[in-house]
Formats: C-alpha cells, structure tokens, sequence
C-alpha cells in the first residue's frame, strides 16, 4: 500500500515561514509529479505549486515569490519552503502524487493534509 505522509505544518505569525514536507512510502517503482494543494475554510481545494520528476516547477499567482517547492528523489520526499506567510494562506494543505506502482502505472494519491495557521 503506497501512502503519501505530511509534516511540518504549525502556527505562524505573519511574515514569518514554515516548511512542509511529503513523504511517499510503500510498493514504488517511480513517482513522476508532485505537488502541494490548499484548501482554506469555505473554499475549494486550489493548487499551490507542482514539481515533476525532472524538477520543472509551477507555482499558483498567490504565491510566487513567497513559496519554493522542491522534492529529494533518493527519498521519495516532496517539500514546500513558505516565506513571507500571510492570514490569506491558513489553510489545509494536501501532498498530492503520481505514482507508478506495482499494480497501477498512474496511480494518483492525496496525503492526509497538515494545518497551516498564520495569525495577523
């Protein structure tokens, strides 16, 4: 069973940073995209920024500049550098990947979030 485990959210004032991370577990052949997901309370889940296996990135509007995404390979580990955090970006944030498995080329998994609280 592949599963993906979250970490490093907390409670920050404004402007200060926090850094998650993501670690998949399990059967894994490879992991291709990785990505970081938020949903704040009474919204919709949104993307927050993305890197494939080769290390292109894309980052939300919202938080380009202030975010950095990066992922270790050799420990199937996907983090998220947040700077500059502001009352807008408490949220739940998800670990989100797609795995190639032994029973299942594509197989996307969602990690069981971590709370990002920023106080004003």
């Amino acid at each position: 069973q592949v599963q993906l485990v979250e970490s490093g959210g907390g409670l920050v004032q404004a402007g200060g940073s926090l850094r998650l991370s993501c670690a998949a577990s399990g059967s894994i052949f490879s992991i291709g995209s990785m990505g970081w997901y938020r949903q704040a309370p009474g919204k919709q889940r949104e993307l927050s920024a993305t890197i494939t296996s080769g290390g292109r990135v894309n980052y939300a509007d919202s938080v380009k500049g202030r975010f950095t995404i990066s992922r270790d390979n050799a420990k199937n580990t996907v983090y998220l550098q947040m700077n500059s955090l502001k009352p807008e970006d408490t949220a739940v944030y998800y670990c989100n990947a797609i795995i190639w498995t032994p029973s299942d080329p594509y197989l996307e998994i969602w990690g069981q979030g971590t709370l990002v609280t920023v106080s004003s």
